[in-house]
């Protein structure tokens, strides 16, 4: 037979990162400097376990029966409370709801607020499951280059000026992934003001939020969103547990009500047992004691992966350095093809991220490829690093003779 598929899914490519997984599990030989699960170190396995068998043991039913497509009232309320208390995030316009992890909270938006057609302005680079959602959607998606503050303000107002019905900007300010860089304060407010004016909805993608290690805090974009603007996405994926795929979306309450029409129509509801365990993880364990274990884990790891790229890695590659989150961005001498160069660091024994995958075009050429530092050991961190510090030496050699 032959089959014929839907002209929006016909054009995307898997997600590489996830085809990365499925090497590195079939080759446990590769040390995986690549996907960005939080540390193992963070995971409270006990304090899951503990609290699974109380609910278990008094709601057992409930906890696995249906669930409201919002979500468990009581996560709803601790999370509008994280974000009020935290962030400032939350106006009287606005409401919540728990989502199948972050990656239905970057799929939702586009799904009942764009035509196919309808233009998606992003950063370039960006997450590549945010671009993929975007396009299944049948998203028009335009990439716009950062600088040292975020998303350049030319290439923002060309792309605006230059592509028809531009509905959504979607933009991860915070640690950015793959850069794992963060916007300036005022680059934000500029970004803001232009998106009021030419009535574009900006997605902000905040799943990186709680892990800061170094530096000051940056205010979401959603703090201060007082003309109903903002589609604030987080997940509880890299702050409790990536396995649990719960995230959380706030948004004015008129595209709420059709995220949730969307979301009925795609999952009925989120996991509501997980959804029990967080709220009452965090109910008796606090946010803040949590949240202070997983910095201190990604404080050491990412200045241990800096050290052993200031000790091992050739000088002719760059790095960014970033004051929290999962990743850094790592750049070859420009020409390089650093999809061909990550073939070539696997070959070798270790996995990266190659920087085209983040890019709208992925058969670009891409210098750069995305290291993460909060999955390996620091015994793999350390050698991992000193494979790839000599293969970029090979590799840089051989291809700049």
């Amino acid at each position: 037979m032959e089959y014929k598929f839907n002209r929006r899914i016909s054009g995307v490519k898997p997600s590489p990162i996830r085809e990365i997984i499925k090497m590195v599990i079939a080759n446990p030989t590769i040390i995986p400097l690549s996907t960005g699960n939080p540390s193992m170190e963070s995971i409270p396995v006990e304090q899951i376990h503990e609290i699974s068998d109380e609910i278990f043991k008094t709601r057992g039913g409930q906890a696995l029966n249906y669930g409201a497509t919002e979500g468990y009232i009581p996560l709803i309320e601790t999370t509008k409370k994280r974000l009020k208390d935290a962030y400032g995030i939350g106006r009287d316009f606005d409401d919540v709801i728990i989502t199948t992890g972050g990656q239905q909270g970057l799929y939702l938006p586009p799904s009942v607020l764009c035509n196919e057609g309808d233009t998606v302005i992003v950063e370039s680079p960006t997450f590549v499951s945010g671009i993929i959602a975007m396009k299944e959607n049948g998203c028009h998606v335009v990439g716009v280059e950062m600088d040292d503050e975020g998303i350049r303000i030319d290439g923002l107002l060309d792309a605006i000026k230059n592509n028809d019905n531009v509905k959504m900007l979607y933009l991860i300010p915070t640690f950015q992934n793959p850069k794992g860089t963060t916007m300036s304060l005022a680059r934000r407010k500029e970004v803001y003001d232009i998106c009021v004016k030419n009535n574009i909805i900006i997605l902000e993608d905040n799943p990186y939020a709680e892990l800061r290690f170094d530096g000051e805090e940056v205010p979401p974009i959603k703090s201060f969103d007082e003309e109903g603007i903002v589609i604030y996405n987080g997940s509880y994926s890299k702050v409790l547990s990536a396995g649990m795929r719960l995230g959380f979306t706030c948004a004015p309450k008129p595209i709420m009500q059709k995220l949730i029409i969307g979301k009925q129509g795609a999952d009925c509801h989120s996991n509501l047992f997980f959804q029990m365990v967080t709220d009452e993880f965090f109910k008796k364990y606090g946010w803040d004691n949590h949240v202070k274990l997983i910095r201190e884990v990604c404080e050491h790891k990412a200045k241990f992966m800096l050290s052993c790229l200031d000790k091992y890695m050739d000088k002719r590659v760059t790095w960014t350095k970033p004051q929290g989150g999962l990743f850094l961005w790592c750049t070859l001498p420009d020409g390089l093809d650093g999809y061909d160069f990550s073939k070539f660091a696997c070959e070798k024994g270790v996995a990266v991220v190659p920087g085209c995958c983040f890019m709208v075009d992925d058969d670009a050429i891409c210098s750069a490829f995305r290291l993460n530092y909060s999955t390996p050991s620091d015994e793999n961190i350390e050698k991992g690093v000193k494979i790839l510090a000599a293969a970029a030496a090979e590799y840089i050699d051989s291809h700049t003779k």
